[in-house]
């Protein structure tokens, strides 16, 4: 229990502090947002600060911090290091700076952001991976509700049934202004999922029989995979996420001032935290060992070892709060998704999102691919989208290194993403060349190769700083 109090305060204490410090650097002023100057009914819309902590919590989390959370504490309690100090020294900043810069050009896109920062060649390469990954996401979190809904109904419901009727609320989600669907519904999910969260921990806590599990430095998977590259991997969402990088400048769209950012943004991302130690937790806690959590998630699955805990935990009730859990989550992180992908798409093609007509017009042939998607395998799907989330995070905060460094005369304030940058590229170019879904290379090389990246990118890095500074100072 003292490690899960010491995490939690380290995330609180981050969030006050160092995102103190995030948010002075990036300097937030009164000028006028995309929600008051554009207000276009659609896209940008004015939404109350607290409503709009809740839609940016839940475009964010759904089950990511659940998924994630479950798959990762397979590694062991060094999984709660990952969060606390991902969360707190990169993902939260990373959340922060693609949501401010967003808003301080128009609410446009990463793939945008990519192409004003790091050139017309980083916009085209962001454009497709953001859209891929975009596609990825809301076919994975359509695949896992419809599954369970076919459980939980008649045979007549199967899940290809369930799957049109989730990609018919995802055409919706995705057409109409985000008032209209997302900003009613996310506000009560949002609520849902925290409450979720407290159930979960507080029958840990108070019902016999379950130890909270301390951090230990060591490696209990128990099939004997590398903490690094592949915790790093496996918990994204809860410690640091690319995707969230394609969510932000959405609710970037809809904030009423700037000063609202470390809030919206830096807090939600901390709060998603919260949710993924509590599930680490709670994976740990429930089957006793990394064996026993391991051995339950290739049985059940994802959904049905929260749905065990959850009824396991807090009976009927639970049962109640993990089936919303597992099917309105996903659902609301895959709409936001699809959301997402049409107004890259609509930025690509200058399609004017006002009208309906283009809405349409992007949305169908999205969805349809969706749909095909979906006859993957589930597991096959997720092992890409975590490999090109985490590629986007290590792209996403290049993009903020690259903002600060032209907007800041202070050139040692962009080492605030340029380290995590740095770090992050040698968590996604060792994934890729020694996963199994990868290269399939050695360790040894896989690990050098890693390392050999970070370090070009961040040389990299402070030959453009201190040529940056020399233009200054000329």
């Amino acid at each position: 229990m003292i490690t899960f109090i010491f995490c939690i305060i380290t995330l609180i204490v981050g969030y006050v502090f160092y995102g103190k410090i995030v948010e002075k650097i990036f300097a937030p002023d009164d000028r006028k947002t995309p929600a008051i100057v554009i207000n276009d009914g659609v896209d940008c819309v004015p939404m109350r600060t607290w409503k709009a902590f809740l839609v940016q919590l839940l475009n964010i989390a759904g089950t990511g911090p659940i998924f994630g959370a479950l798959m990762g504490a397979v590694f062991g309690p060094i999984a709660f290091l990952w969060i606390i100090f991902g969360s707190v020294l990169g993902g939260a900043g990373h959340d922060y700076m693609s949501g401010m810069v967003s808003e301080r050009n128009e609410g446009k896109s990463i793939a945008e952001l990519s192409g004003i920062y790091l050139g017309s060649g980083a916009k085209y390469v962001m454009r497709i991976f953001s859209v891929v990954l975009l596609i990825l996401c809301g076919t994975v979190f359509v695949t896992s509700p419809a599954t369970l809904l076919a459980n939980l109904t008649p045979d007549v419901f199967n899940s290809t049934f369930w799957t049109i009727v989730i990609l018919i609320y995802y055409i919706l989600a995705t057409l109409l202004p985000i008032d209209k669907v997302i900003g009613k519904l996310y506000p009560v999910f949002g609520v849902i999922l925290i409450i979720m969260a407290v159930g979960i921990i507080g029958g840990i806590v108070f019902s016999e029989g379950y130890t909270m599990p301390e951090i230990r430095l060591e490696n209990m998977n128990p099939k004997g995979l590398p903490v690094w590259p592949y915790m790093f991997v496996t918990i994204a969402c809860g410690a640091i996420s690319g995707f969230h990088a394609t969510q932000s400048p959405m609710v970037a769209k809809c904030i009423t001032t700037e000063k609202d950012g470390r809030i919206i943004f830096y807090g939600a991302m901390i709060a998603e935290s919260v949710i993924a130690l509590v599930w680490v937790a709670a994976g740990i806690a429930f089957y006793g060992t990394t064996n026993g959590l391991n051995d339950a998630i290739g049985k059940l699955g994802q959904s049905g070892v929260v749905y065990d805990i959850s009824t396991g935990l807090l009976g009927k009730l639970g049962g109640i709060l993990a089936v919303v859990g597992v099917i309105v989550c996903p659902i609301t992180s895959g709409d936001t998704a699809f959301r997402s992908a049409r107004l890259i798409l609509a930025e690509w093609t200058g399609l004017e999102q006002k009208d309906i007509k283009n809405r349409l017009i992007i949305t169908l042939p999205l969805l349809a691919v969706g749909g095909l998607l979906t006859q993957l395998d589930f597991n096959v799907l997720w092992r890409y989208f975590s490999w090109s989330n985490q590629t986007l995070a290590m792209i996403s905060l290049w993009v903020a290194t690259a903002y600060l460094i032209k907007n800041k005369n202070n050139k040692y304030n962009s080492l605030l993403t340029a380290l995590p940058a740095s770090f992050m590229s040698a968590v996604s170019m060792t994934y890729i060349l020694m996963a199994e879904e990868g290269l399939k290379l050695g360790s040894g090389i896989s690990y050098f190769c890693g390392i050999v990246f970070a370090i070009v990118c961040f040389a990299f890095y402070l030959y453009i700083v201190n040529k940056n500074t020399k233009k200054t100072s000329d």
